[in-house]
């Protein structure tokens, strides 16, 4: 077998091994005036710029700059603390590949070897592998200029410095400037990694042999073993239906490569996207089919950035090991509050009267309108929001009424009905919070309406298929429902350009509003946040808590092991399958974890990282295996 040749890496230090300038940052400990300070960083960026975009020679923007700098030595030790905090976090991440590698990491930099020196042997790399300039200084500590014998103070320093260093084996440089390239140009190394975790150039990432959003992709390139198991640059994640910019932030910071549509899209537009899609987020418009789910190779995970799930074919997931994850809580409050305001309104018929004053008709009457106060109203679904709204209308002095199917605790003074229609035919104001389940559809339906006393207030802010809109709409016609509030509709449209239609335009002292019962800034913002922390959970460490349709494990912080993930079709015999294996293979089980439901198991175990890698395919081929992965 042929040894494979040693790799050695050279890592550029200014916007690569951290995130910012050291001149820059230098700039503004050196000015204390803001205005002279903010005219200083421009003048130092737009040089900066000219020299990595290979616009401006090396020396001139290095003698440019320090120019106007007008900083002193004892600025220095105040720049390495703020540099330290600004070591990029892919390679904080790494440290323990720098240190354990240090024989043949390098950092090759035109900046100073007075700040860099002191931050990257943090990191294990050697005082002697680190090349850079060195400041001259005056007798008052002043920085003059830079040692103008040092070959990385001229253009194509760097490549002319990698030849004199006669390093044995392949040459990988890592940078974000031209004049990094310009070492694989002169043909000093064999490949170039344009680093955009900090700054994208398009000059030169153009000119690069690979693209690197982090040091954890370069480290996979290369089959080398770094903090994670997947860089997360390769996990695309599609976002639709105009999701709060927080959510996109918060992945996007997560280094996922990260598309973003404002509509939701259509089954055939679904199936096309999907296909190298690792994450999909949602809100209520789109559905995801069984046949989306087919095209779906690489999917894992599947955010529903709502309460409901039912446009997600969530036993089709479950088989696949396609985790679902909601928002049951965050918009619980935006929806009753719309549901009590909306109450309001149609006791005391505020909508017809409104749609008269736009029209210059004054119609002042108390006729049809009436307080809230004693006013019995029942809650069709007394969940979550269920509750909530029971405990606000009891504040409010309104007599609550529930039915729900399954065992539900009443708070305060609410009455428990044993039956729908015995609730619909005592109350005067139903409020329908049921879920999305096949089961619900039309459960109200002319039976239903029938039930109701004359004059009901009626209000679905819940989901489009449970009312039969055509008996609605009767319903209303006739005069036995008084008001009615509709939220959600059997078919709405797929984005805000598209026409709403629906038989209830137009009928009288009825509220109609575009599905934004949880549409408040605050409900999204929290939406934004609870939904992509539990799929980056799952996806970093396995945890599943508040997933849909897994067993819910939440699991420990990975410390000094590998996780294995085996998810599999719920049959005996599996998790004695997989210790098997680990025992013949000679494995130390540091943590298992398995829980199950009717369709799947899932065995989450901690294992050393001594381990003969060749495990991985055996567990592959465990019969009944749906999905495995492995985490590090």
């Amino acid at each position: 077998m042929t040894e494979s040749k040693v790799k050695n890496f050279v890592i550029d230090f200014d916007s690569t091994f951290t995130r910012v300038e050291a001149l820059d940052v230098l700039c503004t400990l050196a000015f204390e005036n803001e205005a002279e300070k903010k005219v200083a960083l421009a003048e130092i960026e737009r040089i900066t710029n000219l020299a990595m975009g290979g616009d401006l020679s090396f020396r001139e923007s290095l003698e440019s700059r320090l120019k106007i700098l007008r900083a002193n030595k004892n600025h220095i030790p105040l720049l390495i603390d703020k540099l330290k905090a600004l070591v990029s976090k892919s390679f904080i991440r790494n440290k323990a590949f720098l240190e354990s590698n240090a024989d043949r990491v390098y950092i090759l930099s035109n900046g100073f070897k007075e700040f860099i020196s002191p931050i990257v042997k943090e990191y294990g790399i050697k005082e002697d592998h680190v090349y850079a300039n060195t400041f001259e200084f005056d007798e008052n500590g002043t920085i003059t200029g830079f040692d103008k014998d040092n070959i990385l103070s001229r253009s194509k320093g760097k490549p002319a410095l990698i030849d004199s260093l006669n390093l044995e084996g392949d040459i990988y440089v890592i940078g974000d400037g031209y004049n990094d390239y310009e070492i694989r140009k002169e043909g000093k190394a064999n490949r170039f990694y344009a680093f955009t975790e900090n700054v994208k150039r398009q000059n030169v990432m153009d000119y690069a042999d690979h693209i690197a959003p982090s040091l954890d992709e370069i480290l996979y390139h290369n089959n080398m073993e770094g903090a994670l198991s997947y860089p997360k640059n390769r996990i695309k994640i599609l976002l639709l239906e105009n999701i709060h910019s927080k959510g996109v932030k918060i992945v996007e910071e997560e280094g996922y490569q990260v598309e973003v549509h404002p509509a939701g899209l259509t089954e055939d537009e679904l199936v096309e996207k999907i296909k190298d899609v690792s994450i999909l987020g949602i809100r209520s418009k789109t559905i995801v089919t069984k046949r989306v789910l087919d095209n779906a190779k690489r999917l894992m995970s599947i955010g529903a950035f709502c309460i409901g799930t039912n446009q997600i074919d969530l036993t089709e997931c479950t088989k696949r090991g396609i985790t679902v994850f909601n928002a049951p809580y965050s918009n619980t409050r935006s929806v009753v509050e719309l549901a009590i305001g909306e109450m309001i309104m149609l006791i005391r018929n505020l909508p017809d009267k409104i749609a008269k004053m736009h029209v210059g008709k004054w119609d002042k009457s108390a006729s049809n309108s009436f307080e809230v106060r004693n006013k019995k109203l029942g809650i069709v679904g007394y969940g979550n929001i269920g509750k909530q709204l029971s405990v606000l209308a009891e504040a409010m002095g309104l007599q609550v009424y529930y039915y729900d199917i399954d065992e539900r605790l009443p708070i305060g003074n609410v009455t428990k009905c044993n039956s729908l229609n015995e609730m619909l035919s005592q109350v005067d104001i139903v409020s329908l919070h049921v879920d999305g389940r096949k089961s619900n559809k039309n459960i109200i339906g002319k039976e239903q309406f029938d039930a109701m006393k004359d004059g009901i207030i009626f209000m679905n802010l819940s989901r489009g298929h449970v009312v039969d809109i055509p008996e609605l709409k009767k319903a209303i016609e006739s005069g036995k429902i008084a008001g009615t509030a509709i939220d959600v509709f059997p078919e709405e449209p797929l984005s805000n350009n598209h026409e709403f239609v629906s038989e209830l335009r137009g009928l009288p002292n009825v509220i109609l509003t575009p599905h934004i019962g949880g549409s408040t800034l605050e409900a999204q913002e929290n939406i934004a946040e609870f939904v992509p922390n539990k799929i980056i959970s799952y996806i970093n460490s396995g945890s599943t808590t508040n997933s849909v349709n897994f067993p819910n494990l939440t699991l420990p912080k990975l410390e000094n092991a590998h996780r294995f993930i085996h998810v599999h079709h719920n049959k005996p015999g599996i998790i004695a399958e997989i210790n098997n294996i680990l025992a013949k293979h000679d494995i130390n089980v540091m943590g298992q974890y398995l829980k199950t439901n009717e369709i799947m198991g899932y065995v989450i175990t901690d294992i050393d990282k001594k381990y003969d890698k060749d495990v991985i395919k055996i567990m592959k081929k465990i019969e009944g295996t749906i999905r495995f992965r492995v985490l590090y």
